[in-house]
């Protein structure tokens, strides 16, 4: 098998959308798994009464992870070249150390290599909260997870507007309560800054119960902002669920004509 050849079959075998078969790829369904089983691993070893006697036993299950992903980056870095999208560049290898995905898959990487060492006991915190963006990589192992990231990509304007209206809404919320409540709870209402964390919670509708209005007036504004977030709520769930409909029929489509126009 010449080096190319060699190159072309590891793509295939890394990249879901080149895959000829159905479902993941042997490659893509052993790292699917590891994944999980590293983010497990991750969160029982913060656990002392797991932990304890046994953190050699997470360390070097860590390190051994750590060296797997670093080969699998650099084999997505090596076989780049056969992904059309990146072919066209000049220089198609750095253009995809840079993307977010390339990004991502280095930052599970490099926590295995800085949490050890006599680090403080928040350092070793952090690099472990860190390790939770290993599932971000079943991202790229999987077809249906491309469906999504396309469902939110179409929408993105949408969901940005979205996003401005609900923005807008926590200020406006919050600074009406201020109004109502300033002089009766100075401790909770007492700016716009403090009234804000009651104005996302409810807009929200997670409703803590640790802050609430007292005033007549600030019930009427706590009530119509509480019907606001349920409306406010139902708009990027409706975004996305038709997007994403619409991404899994054109996925289906493309299979279909995959399937009839190959040999």
């Amino acid at each position: 098998m010449s080096l190319q050849a060699l190159r072309r079959h590891v793509y295939r075998q890394l990249e879901p959308t080149a895959w000829p078969g159905k479902g993941l790829s042997p490659v893509n369904l052993t790292l699917a798994a590891l994944i999980i089983v590293a983010v497990v691993a991750a969160v029982l070893e913060t656990e002392p009464i797991i932990a304890s006697g046994r953190q050699i036993w997470f360390d070097d299950f860590e390190v051994g992870v750590a060296v797997i992903f670093l080969v699998e980056y650099a084999a997505r870095v090596w076989t780049v070249v056969e992904n059309p999208r990146f072919a066209a560049y000049r220089f198609p290898r750095l253009r995809y150390m840079v993307t977010p995905i390339a990004l991502v898959d280095l930052l599970a990487i490099v926590p295995a290599f800085f949490a050890f060492g006599g680090a403080s006991s928040l350092i070793l915190r952090f690099f472990r909260v860190i390790r939770m963006i290993r599932l971000a990589k079943l991202g790229r192992t999987s077809r249906a997870w491309i469906t999504i990231r396309e469902a939110l990509y179409e929408r993105r304007y949408e969901f940005a507007l979205v996003l401005g209206v609900v923005i807008v809404a926590v200020l406006v919320s919050g600074s009406l309560m201020w109004l109502a409540e300033a002089e009766a709870q100075p401790d909770k209402f007492g700016s716009i800054p403090r009234a804000l964390w009651w104005a996302i919670i409810t807009l929200t509708t997670i409703g803590y119960g640790d802050t609430y209005p007292v005033t007549a007036l600030g019930k009427v504004i706590g009530g119509i902002v509480g019907l606001t977030g349920v409306m406010l709520i139902a708009l990027p769930t409706g975004l996305f669920a038709a997007s994403f409909t619409e991404g899994v029929q054109r996925h289906r489509a493309r299979v279909e004509q995959g399937e009839g126009g190959a040999p």
